[in-house]
């Protein structure tokens, strides 16, 4: 599984790096139905990965390097193997035990109109199927129904009862004062529902994309239900058009996005009343000394909607995942830098940049389709598979773009080694709960999420290493296998064979890091540059005496001349400029497609 020890062991990659801090996905205890997204105690290490014990040696050891550890917090919802919710499952309707979770009777349980055999509304499953469960009571028949936003396995808390708010403060203050630096709040803008639980015809989705469900089909959510279409319809993308689309914009035509396109609002999302909690949480973190953080996890558009919830009395950061929908697109890639930074100015606060997480296809691996704005839910098999090489050169590309970008950036564990999405995960090995609750419709997010290769010659590329034990370890005792299996491709971008090799896209991120603390450009400024031309595909802007300039278009793009090439995504990214360009124009410097560079002044 990989546990808190190997973390341990490969926090040097992490400094050697260059990135600031590590965010850890949980590590608490849980019966791992979404890995580990289901937590069934808070205050606990899940055997799979470690003790207490171990996480304060990794936490002392990421001090020691400089790196300040966030830790994963789950607060919609816990396992239904959480003492908490084994408690409402024996006590009775109405009862304390049952109010700290979602408790519904049935739609029809009026006396003499029904027995409850109806939900109490509509709402569908994030993971595919209906959002709500029938417990069987005490006496054996037929109970209430509990929410659940994600798995039936992972029920949601009710918000509105002071026993929750004041748990989840406790949560807080135990790995503040075990020395964490911040938290990662997961679903962010769930918690909160709208008074009365209303039935919604809409579909929310955590990974945006497109899916065609058959008509018999649970869960899913079809091209006109995505709430980034909207934004994909504004900035011309030819894959967004539908009338739903059209009505969720203002129609202003310059591509910004100044509403919400998911129309109607989601009763479950993206409330109010969640920033009442994270006012509350600020004062918490407020006690301690050190730089905390809060940074969210909110699927909310547009921009000012996002920038809510960084307002100064409520989080520090919240993710940007505006500007990782753009995909491999120079209009809506420029349109979402706007978007963000202005809305984050507006609120004091600075932006995010994130191109690939554990709930989306690696962005090296999109960039790769046909269309590489397409946000496909996982990829199998039997699905387009991508050009490896083309969406690698992009990726590395578009990586340099964010990275020089002010704000905060996020990078996902293996990107800095080029990893693409393991696109063939057998079925049998797949282990995401919306593969088996949409009957494998959406692949599900398995083919990110697949162990790191770090030692090319060694079993699972050395993620695997300790040696099986006790019944069915075999006559070789061999290595146990990883918890997913990686695909052959990991074999030449293990850690071992770029590390140190020139050109590699491991040294590729460490010398882009290198120049963006050099260049302070996490806190520098922004301009678009003279020769910035979405409409061509070329992307180029200024940070401090950066220069940017990324080329998504299909021709070879000119660079300015009085510039020196600081950095490139690829050595052969820069042709020309030789001494025949001095009376040859042919021969100036020109900058390859699906490239990037960052240029110094002479």
């Amino acid at each position: 599984m990989g546990d808190l020890r190997g973390v341990t062991a490969h926090l040097d990659h992490l400094h050697k790096l260059g990135v600031d801090a590590v965010w850890l996905s949980p590590f608490y205890k849980s019966p791992q139905a979404d890995a580990g997204y289901d937590v069934a105690d808070y205050r606990e290490v899940d055997p799979l990965f470690g003790t207490l014990a171990d996480f304060d040696e990794m936490l002392q050891k990421a001090h020691g390097l400089g790196l300040k550890v966030i830790v994963d917090l789950v607060p919609n919802h816990t396992s239904d193997e959480h003492t908490w919710f084994q408690e409402a499952l024996a006590a009775a309707p109405g009862s304390r035990e049952r109010d700290r979770y979602m408790f519904r009777p049935g739609k029809d349980s009026v006396p003499g109109s029904g027995d409850g055999d109806l939900a109490p509304n509509n709402w569908k499953s994030i993971f595919g199927g209906p959002a709500w469960s029938r417990v069987t009571e005490a006496d054996g028949g037929p109970g209430e129904w509990y929410l659940h936003l994600f798995d039936t396995k992972q029920p949601d808390l009710n918000w509105e009862n002071a026993e929750v708010k004041e748990e989840m403060r406790s949560v807080l203050r135990f790995w503040l004062d075990r020395g964490v630096d911040g938290f990662r709040v997961d679903v962010a803008h769930g918690m909160v529902k709208e008074a009365g639980l209303p039935d919604w015809e809409g579909s929310a989705a955590m990974v945006e994309g497109a899916t065609e469900l058959p008509g018999d089909a649970h869960g899913g959510h079809t091209e006109a239900e995505e709430p980034h279409r909207a934004h994909a319809a504004a900035a011309g993308s030819p894959a967004a058009a539908g009338a739903a689309v059209t009505a969720a914009t203002t129609g202003e035509g310059d591509g910004h996005q100044p509403v919400s396109p998911l129309y109607p609002p989601s009763p479950f999302f993206d409330q109010d009343g969640v920033h009442d909690i994270y006012r509350d949480w600020n004062r918490v973190l407020a006690e301690y000394d050190g730089d905390r953080m809060l940074v969210a996890e909110a699927w909310v558009e547009p921009a000012e909607r996002l920038a809510r919830y960084v307002r100064p009395d409520e989080m520090q950061q919240a993710f940007n995942f505006d500007f990782l929908l753009a995909g491999w697109d120079a209009a809506r890639t420029a349109v979402a830098i706007e978007d963000s930074l202005r809305a984050a100015a507006t609120v004091g606060a600075t932006t995010t940049w994130v191109l690939s997480n554990h709930d989306t296809v690696r962005h090296s691996t999109r960039f790769g389709l046909k269309d590489p704005t397409t946000f496909p839910k996982g990829i199998a098999a039997e699905d387009e598979q991508p050009d490896a090489g083309l969406g690698l050169a992009r990726a590395r590309a578009a990586t340099m773009v964010s990275l020089a970008l002010p704000g905060s950036a996020y990078l996902y564990q293996g990107e800095e080694l080029g990893l693409p999405e393991h696109t063939a995960v057998p079925a049998e090995a797949r282990q995401d709960p919306t593969f088996f609750r949409t009957n494998g419709v959406e692949r599900g997010r398995d083919g990110c999420r697949v162990p790191l290769p770090w030692k090319s010659g060694e079993p699972g590329y050395g993620f695997a290493s300790a040696a099986r034990t006790g019944a069915g370890a075999g006559a070789a005792n061999a290595p146990a296998a990883p918890w997913l299996p990686q695909p052959k491709s990991f074999g030449v971008l293990a850690a071992d064979r770029q590390d140190g090799v020139a050109g590699s896209t491991l040294e590729l991120y460490r010398a882009a890091l290198a120049l963006r603390r050099e260049h302070r450009l996490g806190v520098g400024s922004f301009v678009w540059a003279d020769s910035h031309e979405p409409a061509d595909g070329v992307l180029a802007f200024r940070n401090g005496d950066v220069l940017v300039i990324a080329n998504m278009g299909i021709a070879a793009a000119p660079l300015p001349d009085g510039y020196r090439v600081a950095l490139a995504s690829t050595p052969e990214a820069v042709t020309g400029g030789g001494a025949e360009a001095k009376t040859d124009p042919a021969g100036a410097r020109k900058l390859a497609p699906n490239s990037a560079a960052y240029l110094l002044a002479d």
